[in-house]
């Protein structure tokens, strides 16, 4: 890790330096704790899609903090500078005493981020100093770090609040560090609740004083009041230069500005380059990947990268998004690495079903669309969720086609469960199947009913596929529809599954929820080997071709062979 005399700026010239604070801000979320290798595993992910300086936390505040900066010596990272952050030092205490400040050296980081007070409230009220002598803490503080051979950051803490209050006090906080050898200050709306209009005009004020050749401007926002994206944005277009955030906007109270949304905005819309060329379509995978570790579900419906993101529900949306994309896309959902997807659902048109047949590699040749769209919403009237289980669709539009053999057809299943004093509750379920000509009877215990079911369902169909000990189920969710119903109300069932290598959703619903659960893990199991029957068709289909090209290309040695053979 380079340390004294890196000049690297980190970043393209004259565009905008991303500087990620997850590991530090963004786990001040409510719900988020990142042990030392989750962290170093995002710093690396980060470093992979070229932000420019990671804040790795605060090593003078916990032991993990610590360790992380120690550990980032040994890794050779290639596009990021890791920051350390801290504080200015305290008052009444001399630098070199200042137990925070030698805590930034020793994590020995090319960079040193520091905040300070630039609302004259915060300095009279919580640091209890007086104004000149907080002017003398910031100062001081960069100078001292500055002279070790540290690159600094200031973070302007609360300026935007600070600015409204007493605008030429807030400018002279800024000015002090710019003075003293920060290369950036940053202005912070620490509480969130700015407007961008407030932001920009601070921001071009901070500009005008500091004049051409002065430090690199920076925006550090919160989500308070909604509009931490497009605070950074009002910034940039001001002249920021340098811009704070963190990967799905986590942080403190309601977050900060989500660099997945506040980077293509920028790149794709306001032309400002923030990662290195071909980057930007990491980003959606990028987005899951932090998510994963910070043991959080995706926000699906997240700007840019969600999954619902360029999804298309309606029927007159999807068919024009069929003939036009941009029609009612704002940008091309591959820049940032995600893709259209239609939605099936009683709001569905022709185009949906076409769309949908197109996705699944079906041929709806001959069959009308209409009869299938109507079999969808009388399903979606009885409670099912198409929508939420497109693996169902799949299934539900395959049947519809002649030809269409599906692995195992049910001839009956029953199920008892009970409870005894020595064994707690118990289930067994006997299942019939036929799969081809031949009719298999299993019998499975279970914890549950659906337990017991997918056991039984498994042994039965394992001798003739054994790929089914590949797929497993990895969430099973029940809603009750009407509830004024009690106990006859209509259950919906969802249920994922996986094979370790696709995912994939399926619905029953009904009165008898045992049934609804059947009807999910059935189709479950059938779209499952359906799909891996496909993937292998298609495989050996490819090979066979393969193989004729092959035979075609040694035709002509051939050729030439048999004509210079003695006669």
């Amino acid at each position: 890790m380079k340390l004294a005399g890196d000049s690297s700026p980190g970043g393209v010239p004259g565009e905008v330096l991303v500087y990620d604070t997850t590991l530090r801000d963004g786990t001040q979320r409510e719900g988020i704790s990142l042990s030392c290798e989750d962290k170093l595993r995002i710093a690396r992910r980060l470093d992979q899609i070229g932000v420019s300086m990671i804040e790795g936390g605060w090593p003078g505040s916990n032991p993990k903090d610590a360790e992380l900066f120690a550990r980032a010596r040994d890794v050779d990272w290639r596009h990021a500078r890791l920051a350390a952050f801290g504080a200015t030092r305290r008052a009444g205490i001399a630098i070199e005493d200042d137990a925070s400040v030698a805590a930034l050296l020793a994590a020995e980081t090319p960079v040193c981020t520091i905040f300070g007070k630039s609302w004259t409230l915060h300095v009279r009220e919580v640091l209890r100093a007086s104004l000149d002598e907080n002017l003398a803490l910031v100062g001081e503080t960069v100078a001292y770090l500055r002279a070790h051979g540290r690159r600094v950051v200031f973070d302007a803490e609360h300026f935007f609040d600070g600015h409204a209050a007493d605008a030429p006090y807030a400018l002279e906080v800024v000015a002090a560090a710019a003075r003293a050898g920060a290369e950036a200050v940053v202005l912070c709306d620490t509480n969130g609740g700015r407007l961008p209009w407030e932001v920009e005009g601070a921001t071009a004020a901070v500009l005008a004083a500091l004049g051409p050749g002065g430090p690199a401007v920076g925006i550090h926002t919160h989500d308070d009041g909604g509009c931490a994206v497009a605070n950074a944005l009002a910034a940039v277009a001001a002249g920021a230069t340098h811009v704070q955030g963190t990967i799905n906007g986590y942080g403190e109270r309601c977050g900060n500005a989500d660099l997945c949304a506040l980077l293509p905005t920028l790149e794709l819309k306001m032309g400002r380059r923030c990662l290195p060329p071909g980057a930007l379509p990491g980003l959606a995978e990028l987005a899951r990947f932090v998510a994963e570790v910070a043991n959080l579900p995706p926000d699906e419906h997240q700007p840019y990268v969600g999954r619902c993101a360029f999804a298309h529900k309606g029927g007159v949306h999807v068919s024009a998004v069929r003939r036009c994309a941009g029609s009612y896309e704002h940008v091309a959902p591959e820049a940032v690495g995600n893709r259209t997807r239609v939605v099936v659902s009683e709001l569905s048109g022709r185009a949906n079903l076409l769309a949908k047949a197109e996705e699944f590699g079906l041929e709806l040749a001959g069959e009308d669309p209409g009869r299938a769209l109507a079999e969808i919403k009388e399903g979606e009237a009885r409670g099912l969720s198409f929508e939420a289980a497109e693996a169902s669709v799949a299934l539900l539009l395959r049947r519809r086609s002649p030809a269409y053999a599906p692995p195992f057809r049910l001839v009956e299943y029953r199920v008892m469960t009970g409870f005894q004093e020595r064994l707690g509750n118990w289930a067994e379920a006997t299942i019939k199947i036929t799969v081809g000509a031949e009719v298999i009877h299993a019998v499975a215990e279970g914890n549950g009913p659906v337990h017991a079911l997918d056991g039984a369902l498994r042994k039965a169909l394992w001798p003739a596929y054994p790929e089914v000990a590949d797929i497993r189920l990895t969430d099973y969710r029940v809603r009750i529809l009407d509830s004024q119903s009690a106990t006859a109300a209509i259950t919906r069932v969802l249920i994922d599954s996986s094979d370790g290598a696709r995912r994939w959703s399926t619905v029953g619903a009904g009165t008898d929820i045992l049934a609804a659960s059947w009807a999910a893990l059935a189709d479950s199991f059938e779209y499952g080997l359906t799909e891996t029957a496909e993937v292998i068709g298609r495989d050996v289909e490819r090979e066979g071709e393969r193989e004729r090209e092959r035979e075609r290309e040694r035709e002509p040695e051939r050729e030439g062979a048999r004509g210079s053979a003695p006669g």
